[in-house]
């Protein structure tokens, strides 16, 4: 069997899994109701995250440059006329590489980066589409909270200012989203380090899975310590690694990924959480 097929075969034995707070729902039936809403788009290895309330918009990370598009007529779709805040975890092309096209379209109340420097096209770009606005984002150096609609966000800012030469992933913003009950945690890029320095974050209902499910050597240790119901990885099948989707499952963690399910849909009504997906 290949290695795609073993993969997949995880994720269907995953889903089959129950856990409690977390539901699937059949993609023809109508949505559910919900207070919170939030989307996976499909985009590769890369995140493209969009968090609906009932009157407001997040948006954390926009995917890479040509994927602006999709994260545009997503918000488009649903009504979204401002941007209250976009939330770019870190600098990586897979995550910045689409934001010019979305602050270009958007009116955006506030952007959130993390305090360090990256040289690259899509962060002239993006730097470019923040002039052209007469914005600048707010670098986090300490961590923010923001409440819309009765949903709490907390910004968790990285503790340090050097991870090392290659480990800018460490720098992601982790974002924690508290809905009644649900508690969905973003993580980013997050790596060991980072992940080491949120370990005492609490549970949570939800995880979007750090750094799109690569092996990382502690990650087993921050699921037991967030206890995440069920979970997300934005990846693409060479990037999810079976190890971790096999470490999912052995902890009865439901996941799904957008490289097996398409654009993924969570709905939240503050006490449990559901799930429609592409495919």
């Amino acid at each position: 069997m290949s290695i795609f097929r073993r993969a997949a075969a995880l994720v269907t034995a995953a889903a089959a899994l129950f856990s409690a707070g977390c539901t699937a729902k059949d993609k023809a039936k109508e949505q559910t109701e919900a207070s919170l809403t939030v989307t996976f788009l499909e985009v590769g290895k890369a995140d493209a995250i969009v968090i609906k309330t009932a009157q407001h918009a997040v948006v954390i990370d926009c995917g890479e440059k040509g994927d602006g598009k999709k994260v545009v007529a997503e918000l488009e779709e649903k009504g979204v006329t401002t941007v209250d805040k976009l939330i770019i975890t870190h600098y990586d092309k897979d995550h910045v590489g689409g934001a010019a096209k979305v602050i270009k379209s958007f009116d955006v109340g506030e952007v959130y980066a993390p305090d360090y420097e990256e040289q690259s096209d899509e962060m002239d770009k993006f730097s470019a589409a923040l002039s052209g606005k007469g914005m600048a984002p707010t670098l986090l150096t300490e961590d923010t909270s923001f409440e819309y609609d009765g949903v709490s966000f907390e910004v968790l800012a990285p503790k340090k200012t050097f991870y090392g030469e290659d480990d800018d992933n460490d720098f992601s913003l982790v974002t924690k989203v508290t809905h009644g009950e649900n508690v969905l945690l973003f993580t980013g890029d997050a790596m060991e380090q980072r992940l080491d320095e949120i370990m005492d974050i609490g549970t949570c209902t939800f995880l979007k899975i750090p750094y799109h499910g690569r092996k990382l050597s502690n990650l087993g240790e921050f699921l037991d310590a967030v206890e995440p119901k069920c979970a997300v990885a934005c990846t693409s099948q060479s990037e999810f690694a079976s190890s971790v989707q096999t470490l999912l499952t052995e902890k009865g963690i439901r996941f799904y990924s957008t490289c097996f399910n398409g654009r993924i849909e969570l709905s939240s009504d503050g006490k449990s959480v559901a799930f429609s997906t592409e495919k």
